[in-house]
């Protein structure tokens, strides 16, 4: 089993439907931390240290944030300009997260379509994301393909409940070791992995 540290970023999380209801689906289980960084960190006073030890007590680390203009909130880039220090997590004596992994969990108010070559956005999720799965590579960390929620704008009720029944089934799947990466890791999104955790009942 791995240890998940859910790094949790919404400015406004009061004003979020899905988020909000994301949320409430962390599953109890041993080894996995949820860790609200606006909560913690409102002036966007980064404690380091603290940071960086709940870094090397988990495995897998999950960035959970609402997509800003193509990028992560602010809070997230402040984070990871603070505590990936070189010589700790980079650099020629900076092996302390090597080994580790790293996914991203976001929510766009655009359906899925936009986010193709030829979509409006003329871009995938994941050459978006490459900011910060590279700065994860160099710091010696596995990434693992995002999973999104699209289009929440529109969406329903039943379709944010569908939304929440996967992701618990995606952090449990992550605790459990039971999904093979090795198979999926240069996908586009893990969306259908993910479907088919929660269809089947597995994790």
């Amino acid at each position: 089993m791995s240890r998940v540290l859910i790094l949790f970023a919404h400015p406004a999380l009061e004003k979020s439907r899905v988020h909000r209801r994301l949320v409430q689906e962390v599953p109890p289980l041993a080894g996995v931390t949820f860790h609200d960084l606006y909560e913690a960190y409102p002036d966007f006073d980064v404690d380091i240290e603290r940071e960086q030890k709940l870094l090397v007590e988990h495995d897998v680390f999950v960035f959970q944030f609402p997509f800003f203009w193509y990028s992560t909130p602010p809070l997230v880039k402040q984070w990871e300009d603070l505590v990936l220090e070189h010589g700790w997590a980079y650099g020629s004596q900076g092996t302390a997260l090597r080994g580790k992994r790293v996914l991203s969990i976001i929510t766009t108010g655009g359906r899925e379509a936009a986010y193709q070559p030829d979509g409006y956005n003329r871009h995938t999720i994941r050459q978006l994301l490459a900011p910060v799965e590279q700065s994860a590579r160099l710091c010696g960390i596995r990434v693992h393909p995002p999973w999104v929620v699209f289009g929440t704008h529109q969406m329903a009720v039943p379709e944010i409940e569908r939304a929440a029944v996967r992701y618990r089934h995606l952090i449990a799947a992550l605790h459990d070791d039971a999904i093979d990466f090795d198979a999926v890791d240069e996908a586009p999104v893990l969306n259908p992995v993910v479907e088919g955790l929660a269809e089947g009942g597995g994790a």
